[in-house]
């Protein structure tokens, strides 16, 4: 079954499309020091690498709004300048061409500035990306709904959305985020019926790796299923490289994406005779880089491994003194002693992506 998206608006980013007739756009941010070109562009390509498709840089002062210009001539990738509360910073980041702006219309110092904002992305053709926190609703709206709810939320993003429509300006996109799965969830599904608007998706200060990426996958998993979100971000304590895995993972899950390998592995238990743990640790590192979408199985029971992963391109099961490499499901090769399954089916691995990529 395929997942019905939410009908909106097409936004452009540079050379990407984003809306509900384009694919959900994987996003992250770089933690470097844009004014470092160098780390900055490292990191970039580092996640590009890995799947990410749109790249936000922080722009604390002039100088890391300059340095764009010299970072975008070594990137391919569409880039996000997040700005706060300085208008000027905004424009100089357009004029060193960024394609999108992560604004408050609200926070840059009154109409007059939002008029420049407004005039210089349309002049460079960008896109704004309105982004509300849990922690950046305006003081009013915090004392008519009682504090950050899902409604006060929804009420200042639409507040600037509106400063930019009353400019002409709907080159938009809009983000909702709280740390609160709940929340963030509430808070999408309130936006989701208030306008057309794609809608950029996340669990802000979700955590480290583990805590992270199960908060995410909840919270952006039921707002994926539900049809609502075009761009995504799995915030991560962590190298934002591994925001990649689990943001695929999750689209993969859904069916809404696909990218890479999928492993598919059985848990440990007390049938387990071979180091199944260790086994698929290296698997997935021999899979590093491959970006084609096959299924690959690890499995502990030479018995049951074939009939449980008969999908997989490509599957290895193992006992204590023998294993078996298959794929989809009939066994192609019978490997004796423990010690030598694991070179046979780096063997038999390598030669199936050769056969893949000549095909």
């Amino acid at each position: 079954m395929s997942l019905e998206r939410r009908k909106t608006r097409e936004v452009t980013v540079g050379s990407l499309k984003i809306g509900s007739e384009h694919p959900v756009v994987v996003q992250s941010m770089t933690n470097t020091d844009t004014r470092d070109v160098e780390s900055t562009v490292a990191q970039i390509e580092e996640l590009v690498e890995g799947g990410c498709e749109l790249v936000r840089v922080a722009v604390l002062d002039e100088q890391a709004a300059w340095a764009i210009s010299r970072i975008k001539d070594q990137v391919s990738v569409p880039l996000i300048a997040d700005i706060h509360f300085d208008h000027r910073l905004a424009i100089k980041s357009l004029e060193a061409g960024v394609d999108a702006l992560r604004i408050n219309p609200g926070n840059i110092g009154g109409a007059a500035n939002v008029d420049k904002v407004v005039d210089a992305a349309k002049a460079h053709n960008a896109a704004i990306r309105v982004g509300v926190n849990s922690g950046s609703v305006e003081k009013a709206l915090l004392e008519k709904f009682g504090g950050p709810t899902p409604e006060a939320m929804v009420e200042s993003a639409m507040h600037h959305v509106a400063m930019l429509e009353k400019r002409k300006f709907f080159n938009t996109k809009i983000s909702l985020k709280s740390s609160s799965v709940m929340h963030t969830i509430d808070s999408y599904r309130l936006l989701a019926d208030r306008c057309d608007y794609p809608l950029h998706i996340g669990v802000t200060e979700a955590g480290t790796l583990l805590r992270g990426a199960i908060k995410s996958s909840v919270g952006l998993g039921v707002l994926l299923w539900q049809g609502i979100g075009d761009t995504l971000r799995v915030s991560l304590t962590d190298d934002p490289v591994q925001e990649m895995t689990v943001a695929w993972e999750l689209l993969r899950a859904l069916g809404l994406r696909d990218r890479g390998p999928e492993i598919i592995s059985c848990p440990t238990c007390g049938r387990t005779e071979i180091g199944l743990i260790n086994l698929v640790e290296v698997v997935e590192k021999r899979l590093e880089g491959v970006i084609d979408p096959i299924k690959v199985a690890v499995m502990g029971c030479v018995v049951n491994g074939p009939g449980e992963a008969r999908e997989a391109d490509i599957g290895i099961a193992g006992g204590r003194d023998k294993g078996i490499i298959f794929r989809k499901g009939k066994v192609i090769r019978t490997v004796k002693g423990g010690a030598n399954l694991l070179n046979a089916f780096m063997e038999e691995l390598d030669n199936f992506l050769i056969e893949r990529n000549k095909g």
